[in-house]
């Protein structure tokens, strides 16, 4: 499980202004939970915290641990983490299927494997005749299908939400966090999400905390 050992990490923007988003921060995944919530303001540090779990932003001290292993220092493919960002970050030069196939390839998988692979989970998500489309072709939801099927073919050990879905309309909103929770439940993936919707947090973790003040208070 993730572990968080006294985590220091100072932020300081373009106008000289500075502020801790982690000051000694120690925090332990709670056992018996596979979906934790990270909430708080914009501008708290949320997103530069998971990204400090997923080996994208350096630490400025302390550890970061898994399964009491510390993995502070490695780099993100050795990690085992998959992070899923709010505006997808599909490759728009890769078809849909190359984008599934992609953490397969740099795994080391062979282009036919992975692509066959690809088109499997594909067609499980309801994709299959988008396989060999422009991603820019594709509604927002088809887009955050994708992006989930593409974090998940890796089998990660531990699924990164950051505002996952902040750039659907209301309606669809609330039928992704739906399909996301089966999803990710279904593959057996612990999931931490970065919201600042209380009740996306609700509908989608049994656990959260609040950050602020470079420090994580318990909210359920």
């Amino acid at each position: 499980m993730l572990e968080l050992v006294n985590i220091n990490k100072r932020y300081t923007d373009a106008a000289g202004s500075s502020w801790d988003i982690a000051s000694n921060l120690s925090w332990q995944w709670p056992a018996s939970h596979n979906t934790v919530a990270l909430l708080g303001p914009s501008g708290t540090g949320k997103t530069t915290l998971l990204r400090m779990v997923a080996g994208l932003e350096p630490v400025q001290g302390g550890q970061v641990l898994w399964d009491r292993v510390d993995v502070t220092d490695w780099p993100p493919e050795q990690r085992r983490f998959a992070l899923m960002f709010q505006d997808f970050a599909l490759f728009p030069h890769l078809s849909v299927q190359d984008n599934v196939a992609f953490g397969l390839r740099e795994q080391g998988m062979g282009t036919a494997a992975s692509r066959a692979a690809a088109t499997e989970l594909l067609a499980s998500f309801g994709l299959a005749d988008k396989a060999r489309q422009a991603t820019t072709a594709l509604s927002g939801g088809e887009q955050q299908r994708v992006a989930l099927a593409r974090a998940l073919i890796i089998q990660p050990k531990l699924l990164l939400l950051d505002e996952p879905f902040s750039a659907l309309d209301a309606d669809l909103r609330v039928h992704m966090r739906e399909e996301f929770r089966q999803r990710v439940a279904s593959a057996g993936t612990k999931v931490l999400l970065v919201t600042h919707d209380e009740s996306e947090a609700k509908a989608m973790a049994s656990a959260a905390w609040h950050l602020q003040s470079g420090g994580l208070e318990r909210l359920w």
